[in-house]
Order: C-alpha cells, then sequence, then structure tokens
C-alpha cells in the first residue's frame, strides 16, 4: 500500500484532543484548558423540543440556509445587539457551529494558493481551515497587550490577499480590539476589494464596562463583512452545534453550495432548541456571564502571584487569559510536566502560532469558583516550583 501522502500532512493536529488525552492519563486533573462555560442552556431551548417531534415534516431535510422562524429570530437580534440590519444586500445562514461558518466563507471566497491574513496569536481551527482549503495564512504580529496593529496588517496584504480575520473578543487572549481599529482593518478590506472575516462567538463575554463591536455594522461595510456568530458559548450550546453567519448576498449561492455537500442542512432538532434559547430571558445570560465575571476576577487575583515569572496582558472579554511565561521550556512541555506533576492543564501558545517564547492559554468559563480556585492555584504552584 502507497504511503499516504494528502493536504492533510501540512494540517497541525486539534490540540484539545491531545491535552485530553493527557488529561487521561493523570486523573484528578482540572482542566483550564477547553473553551467551554460549565452551565446548561436556557430551559427555553429544552421546552421548544416537543414543538419540533410533534411535526414529522421535521424528519426530512430543510432549508439548507437554516429554518424560517430562527432566521427571523436571528435578524431581530443582530438589529438590536449587533445594530446590523438585514437588508437586500446581506442574509443569515445558520451553519452547525461557527467553525463551520468560516470553512464555509474560506472555501466560498478563495481558491487554493490565496492568502487569508490571520493575527497573532490565532485560533487554531482558523488556520487549519486554511490550510486545508489548500490556502496561505499569512500571520501578522500583535502589539503586546494583543492589539491589532493595522499598519503592519495593510503592508501585509499582497494580490493573493482574499481576507482579513479578526476575533474579538479574542480567543486565545480575551482581548476585545477597539471600534478604530476594526474600522481601520474593516476601511482597508474596502479598499482592497477583499473580505473582512470577524469572529464574534464571545460577543457577550465583555467586562469592566468594554464594549463589544461588530464591523458588520459600519457604514458601507455589508458588501465585504462576513460576520461569525455562535451559540456555543453563550448558549450552553457546546455539542448542538448551532452557529449563523451574516454574508454579502452575492455570497450566498457559493455558501450554500458548501453547506449543502457538507451538511445539507443544519441539524433541525438543534435549530428548534435555538429558537427556544433565543428567547430565554434577559436574567438568564447576566446571571450566567456575572458568575463567569466572578471566576475571571478570583483567576486574575491569583495568576499576581506570577508577575516575576510570567507576563499577564489585561483581557477584558472572553474567558480566557493568555500568559507569556519567562523560561525556554518549550510550551508543550511545560504542558505536560503541569498535568503530570500538579494535575492542571493548560493550551500550549505553539497551537496559536506563537513559536517565539513560552506562551499558555488559560481558559476559565467552564469551572465553578470552588474547581476554577483549585485550578488556578496548582497552576500558581507548579509554575513557581517549575520556573524557580
Amino acid at each position: 500500500m502507497k504511503s499516504l501522502i494528502s493536504r492533510m500532512q501540512i494540517v497541525q493536529s486539534p490540540i484539545i484532543p491531545v491535552v485530553g488525552e493527557l488529561i487521561k492519563s493523570s486523573p484528578g486533573t482540572i482542566s483550564l484548558g477547553q473553551g467551554v462555560v460549565g452551565y446548561s442552556p436556557p430551559v427555553e431551548a429544552i421546552e421548544l423540543l416537543p414543538k419540533f417531534l410533534a411535526n414529522p415534516n421535521n424528519n426530512f431535510y430543510q432549508a439548507v440556509e437554516g429554518i424560517p422562524s430562527l432566521i427571523d429570530i436571528l435578524s431581530a437580534k443582530l438589529q438590536a445587539f449587533n445594530n446590523i440590519k438585514i437588508s437586500e444586500e446581506n442574509c443569515i445562514i445558520v451553519t452547525a457551529g461557527s467553525n463551520m461558518a468560516f470553512m464555509n466563507a474560506v472555501l466560498a471566497i478563495t481558491s487554493p494558493g490565496d492568502e487569508i491574513i490571520l493575527n497573532t496569536p490565532y485560533y487554531f481551527n482558523h488556520e487549519m481551515a486554511i490550510r486545508m482549503a489548500g490556502c496561505h495564512p499569512v500571520l501578522v504580529p500583535t502589539d503586546e497587550n494583543y492589539q491589532l496593529l493595522p499598519n503592519a496588517i495593510a503592508s501585509s496584504i499582497s494580490p493573493k490577499t482574499k481576507a482579513i480575520v479578526t476575533i474579538s473578543p479574542n480567543n486565545p487572549t480575551g482581548v476585545v480590539y477597539s471600534k478604530s481599529d476594526l474600522q481601520a482593518v474593516n476601511q482597508m478590506c474596502g479598499s482592497h476589494d477583499i473580505y473582512h472575516i470577524s469572529d464574534e462567538a464571545y460577543e457577550y463575554f465583555t467586562y469592566n464596562g468594554v464594549e463589544h463591536y461588530s464591523p458588520g455594522s459600519f457604514s458601507g461595510s455589508r458588501e465585504y463583512t462576513i460576520s461569525l456568530y455562535s451559540l456555543s458559548k453563550a448558549y450552553g450550546f457546546a455539542s448542538w452545534r448551532i452557529g449563523y453567519m451574516v454574508v454579502p448576498k452575492h455570497l450566498l449561492g457559493e455558501i450554500k453550495k458548501v453547506q449543502d455537500t457538507i451538511l445539507i442542512c443544519p441539524p433541525v432538532v438543534s435549530q428548534y432548541a435555538a429558537l427556544g434559547a433565543l428567547q430565554a430571558k434577559k436574567e438568564y445570560l447576566q446571571k450566567n456571564i456575572g458568575a463567569i465575571a466572578q471566576v475571571r476576577e478570583l483567576v486574575l487575583d491569583s495568576l499576581q502571584n506570577l508577575e516575576d515569572l510570567c507576563t499577564i496582558a489585561p483581557a477584558n472579554g472572553a474567558f480566557y487569559f493568555f500568559l507569556k511565561v519567562n523560561t525556554s521550556i518549550n510550551s508543550f512541555e511545560l504542558v505536560k510536566k503541569l498535568i503530570r506533576e500538579y494535575q492542571v492543564a493548560v493550551i500550549p501558545g505553539t497551537t496559536f502560532g506563537m513559536d517565539d517564547g513560552c506562551y499558555l492559554r488559560v481558559a476559565y468559563g467552564a469551572l465553578q469558583e470552588d474547581t476554577a480556585r483549585s485550578g488556578i492555584e496548582r497552576l500558581v504552584k507548579g509554575l513557581q516550583t517549575i520556573l524557580t
């Protein structure tokens, strides 16, 4: 049998399952790794499932772009929260999570050999999707606090560039980009006739009065802005696999080709659950994100004990901190050591494209306060012992 040679050989292995196997081999490990929340979907999501079951037609394929009732409620949400109006120029497509939305976008707008600009540290699944499509990620650094450098982004645009990707609030750093920087990126996309792909999966997770801005709301941006959203985080919907995207109307046909080939239609039972979730009282999000905000303060306080050993950049969004560790130890080797010897798991910075030092992503969204306290204490103790 001939040895396997395929495009997948240049694609990195997904880190979460790799770290998951290490956790399994060290029972009792507390994970500060995977980016999920620990709370359940709202009761309204479950209450709508009988409506799905009552209609036998729901057992058949439905519209490629999503059921009309869900698209209608998403349209209202986008206008109310994101200041994005759905019109003749744009449209909504429901997807099986925002990772699929990103893949839809990449396949719809590129040809093999094209380039897409990512700001580092990047979200690893974005880099993987670009390579799977036969395209090239062009990596642009951010500043010392992981904020965008618009001039550096502009100088990285080439004739092969098809899109610039921004993630705000950011995974893996937790930073929230300013309105002015997002506008600068959006305007350069318009000027260069390329797309601005805006990943906003953490749109509700902001702290200390910091605001989230959607590039799709900027004047004149509808023709070239692709906005990605997810119910996985805010609504505890990780396994239900429902996200959505707002795209220029001229991309609808191309994206439907991709979605029909891979999925045919988003899971209809999950779409009904999403329809219910989006009708939950506002207290649902306030309560759960408020609890995460409290855990965030606990984690931040504990991390201050590492000031001499790590650089901890300000992070007012998502549920991550991104640490630059003052050591020559490889980040993955450090992760393995923390799991084996201190029973706490984090994610190595190399998977986010950070090869110029040792970086760790700390995720705190999935844990109750007591567990988070124990986990972060193990991390602090482990790093203090290993590095001193």
